[in-house]
């Protein structure tokens, strides 16, 4: 595939090397003469000098023909416009790389669909994300890419006397913005309809938003079941620290996050009222002491420092913290971790590159994951003019056991979709599919598409 990369930065060079490592032609624009004279002499792309936001150097990239253009300069602004302006001058994917969490709230303004980018990119919201699902439930499948971050996907095991447990799909009194995906039993894994049963030892997925999905998994769980509420301490209030702790519902865990900036301190405090702000240094062990470090079900260290985050990480371990899990982007420390006790460890890049090759695809197909058991596939797919599917109902679609759509996103508007919903070019929905018939579903997507 041709993608353009606007920005030889940190982000812009690994991407590139990934890329062309995969063998795509790349295309790489950047404002600096040095990083363009050294990103061509290090690798097999083509860098252009100049300003990524205008058009004449666009052109000089080749943006018309470009499959994928991936926005990543150091500049939220800049990103969204130079996006912008590659889609509007043929580009067939434009992505935006933003750091700035107003630029992903669609509460207020919604920039992807006002400029017209298929997506903005945040390598922290991705990190923290990978760290929660580590929290909430090892076995989560994350979905967080998928439908602007407005979905979530939970996986949980029906436990004796649960309410839900001998029960059709149809009888159960899920909210409107939930569905049951898939259900597991005996190692067999197979798309949920509504007259199948769950049983207790099944494992299913909740499917919707965040909040009904955290409310629908009593559902499957016994009477008596209480989880206790678990403790998590958050070392840095940086952007990922700062999503973590508003993913984690405050119902279920208890959230002390300790930052050294007092100004930024303040700024949380006010963001996050459920949680406990502490103005202090995690890399000391003392403050760990006396926050109760020690004492904690999570240690999560996500400052800003590789370094430092191993180092209170291992702190953590060494006074009685349950599990430590740590942000840690250099790849030669991989090795290091491990023998230091750290349980978890994300990697911007490792999660940001998973993000992207999920991009490259072809067609209505935006983006895909498979589910663990590799036998279901999730995809994020635009309805195209000429699809089967444009202008068709659900009920109309030959889909029933081999294609679960899951989510509809119309405008800024997402929803758990019923059988009367009708699809329209534009849209696009999350779809799961049992990847025996993954071609002859994603035919009814395409533009040749026949029944």
């Amino acid at each position: 595939m041709r993608v353009l990369t606007l920005g030889a930065g940190t982000v812009g060079h690994w991407i590139a090397d990934m890329l062309c490592r995969r063998r795509h032609d790349v295309v790489v624009v950047d404002i600096n003469s040095d990083r363009v004279r050294q990103i061509n002499s290090e690798l097999d792309v083509r860098a252009i000098e100049g300003n990524a936001s205008q058009s004449t150097v666009l052109f000089q990239a080749d943006v018309c023909s470009a499959d994928i253009c991936l926005a990543v300069t150091g500049d939220d602004e800049a990103n969204v416009v130079a996006a912008s302006m590659a889609k509007a001058l043929g580009a067939r994917r434009s992505i935006a790389r933003v750091y700035a969490p107003a630029f992903r709230d669609s509460s207020t303004f919604d920039y992807q669909n006002h400029f017209g980018i298929d997506a903005l990119l945040s390598l922290e919201q991705l990190s923290a994300f990978e760290l929660v699902r580590a929290i909430r439930n090892p076995d989560a499948i994350p979905l967080e890419h998928f439908a602007r971050g407005h979905l979530e996907v939970y996986e949980i095991d029906v436990e004796p006397n649960a309410q839900g447990a001998d029960q059709k799909l149809r009888d159960l009194k899920l909210p409107g913005t939930v569905r049951i995906g898939s259900i597991a039993r005996d190692g067999e894994m197979w798309l949920a309809s509504a007259e199948d049963e769950v049983h207790v030892g099944d494992r299913v997925s909740l499917i919707g938003i965040p909040a009904e999905v955290n409310r629908s998994r009593t559902l499957f769980t016994g009477p008596t079941h209480r989880p206790k509420r678990e403790s998590v301490m958050i070392a840095g209030g940086g952007e990922i620290g700062f999503h973590i702790a508003r993913a984690l519902p405050e119902s279920d865990y208890r959230i002390t996050l300790l930052e050294n900036d007092a100004e930024r301190c303040t700024h949380l405090a006010k963001l996050l009222p459920d949680a406990t702000v502490v103005h202090a240094n995690a890399n000391r062990r003392s403050v760990l002491e006396d926050e109760g470090g020690g004492a904690v079900d999570y240690f999560v260290a996500c400052t800003g420092s590789d370094e430092s985050n191993i180092m209170a990480c291992v702190e953590a371990r060494e006074l009685g913290a349950r599990r430590v899990m740590a942000v840690v982007g250099r790849p030669d420390y991989a090795n290091v971790v491990g023998k230091l006790g750290i349980d978890h460890v994300v990697s911007e890049r490792d999660v940001g590159a998973r993000q992207i090759l999920g991009f490259l695809n072809q067609g209505a197909v935006i983006s895909r994951s498979i589910l663990p058991n590799g036998k279901i596939g999730v995809f994020e797919l635009e309805i195209v003019e000429g699809a089967r599917v444009a202008d068709a109902t659900l009920a109309e679609l030959p889909l029933g056991g081999r294609c679960l759509i899951t989510a509809v996103q119309r405008d800024s508007f997402i929803r758990v979709p019923t059988a009367n919903d009708q699809l329209k070019v534009g849209d696009v929905v999350v779809a799961l599919m049992d990847l025996n018939y993954m071609e002859e579903c994603l035919a009814l997507f395409n533009r040749s598409s026949r029944l």
